[in-house]
């Protein structure tokens, strides 16, 4: 067994946890009732409880139950809303905190989620979502994509300003015959220390000067001179060389016909002063969600082949990342978990039913309706079709993933 595969519980966890909270400290500062926050999705293990009369109560599976609980059965359940529910005639005010069994999930559930009416005269229980204002539901909803976007610009914030950056010294790993490089003298081992006397820290600088060349270039060149300073393998001292960079290199090859030493002893660690760590982190924040939203477009638009992974793919991907954490440190893992945490928060924002992105959908088009609702059994069966075809998809991708 790969015991990597683990690490994808706490990152889960994580993920999962931070979103959920959002939620909660959302409707709780909204004044709604919050029955049960649960990381995981049922059925409990255990949870705690505040007793009205003081102290904290256990429960363990469905042990414990108070009427409020007994209530709900078979009538609610995480998937009826953020959380679900109905709303509960002289339910507690002590919300229940539990560990449930899926780890794939959590949910925060308040009563009155999907407008749900407390009593026959159709008046709306005071600390229900529903009674709540639309804007004020918006906020709840909105909160959760807010706390994994926050999330991911502190672990970037960690990642640049306490781990640093790892990348590949300017380190030559292999030359290819009849190459640019070939005919410069470069060889495998060689280290490429300046570029038009331009000191270089990287193999990314090296990348980045070159292209800056080859786009300046005047038009019909084919060939563009770079004069370099490079550190023979085995030396101490530097030569000057004159590297003459392809314009259309073969499909195979780069400008200069080389590939980076990719070995672990190759990597450094770049890190940025703590005071500019929060802008970088906000920086790449920024940069990873535009990326995700132009993927996104691009596969609804067909130009390119849509690539999903579900839990499974997940979970491989994660070992695979926190393996790495013992040649390349903790930046792989940081960064994987805060990339996550803005898929999480992308996917949820999309107005899709049963999606806090669908259940916001719905509360504008209350605002456009003039504030008149949908019926509550008519919003309940938009956000269950919508589950049931999401629950249907992420089969298919597990079975994908588990089948490549």
């Amino acid at each position: 067994m790969n015991w990597y595969l683990l690490a994808v519980i706490p990152v889960f966890g994580v993920l999962v946890l931070v979103h959920e909270f959002g939620h909660f400290i959302a409707a709780k500062w909204a004044g709604i009732r919050v029955e049960e926050f649960s990381l995981g999705l049922p059925p409990r293990l255990v949870g705690i409880r505040k007793r009205t009369g003081g102290g904290w109560e256990v429960i363990w599976l469905s042990g414990n139950r108070s009427a409020e609980d007994q209530y709900t059965d078979g009538k609610q359940t995480p998937f009826s809303g953020t959380s679900g529910g109905v709303s509960i005639p002289g339910a507690s005010d002590n919300t229940i905190y539990s560990l449930s069994l899926l780890p794939i999930g959590g949910f925060v559930r308040m009563p009155g989620e999907n407008g749900d009416i407390n009593d026959a005269e159709g008046k709306y229980d005071a600390g229900s979502f529903a009674a709540k204002p639309a804007g004020k539901r918006i906020i709840v909803l909105v909160a959760g994509v807010t706390m994994n976007v926050i999330l991911a610009m502190i672990l970037f914030t960690i990642a640049y300003g306490f781990i640093g950056e790892p990348v590949l010294r300017p380190t030559v790993g292999t030359v290819s015959a009849n190459s640019p490089a070939a005919a410069a003298g470069l060889v495998a081992g060689d280290t490429i220390v300046a570029i038009k006397g331009k000191s270089i820290q990287n193999f990314d600088d090296l990348q980045t000067i070159v292209k800056q060349d080859i786009a300046n270039a005047p038009s019909g060149s084919d060939i563009v001179p770079i004069p370099m300073s490079v550190r023979h393998k085995g030396m101490t001292t530097t030569v000057d060389t004159l590297v003459n960079v392809r314009v259309h290199p073969p499909k195979d090859q780069g400008p200069m016909g080389i590939v980076a030493d990719d070995s672990n002893n190759n990597i450094t660690y770049v890190s940025v002063p703590l005071w500019q760590a929060p802008i970088k982190g906000v920086q790449h924040t920024v940069l990873v969600t535009g990326a995700f939203l132009q993927a996104i477009g691009q596969m609804i638009t067909g130009a390119v082949k849509p690539q999903l992974s579900g839990p499974v793919g997940i979970a491989k991907i994660t070992a695979q990342t926190a393996q790495s954490t013992t040649s390349q440190g903790w930046w792989p893992l940081l960064n994987l978990t805060a990339v996550l945490s803005l898929n999480l928060a992308i996917i949820n924002i999309l107005p899709f039913p049963a999606l806090d992105g669908g259940r916001i959908l719905l509360i504008l088009i209350e605002l456009l309706r003039g504030g008149k609702r949908l019926k509550p059994e008519r919003e309940g069966i938009i956000n269950l079709v919508g589950m049931a075809i999401l629950l249907t998809l992420m089969v298919v991708i597990t079975i994908s993933d588990v089948t490549h």
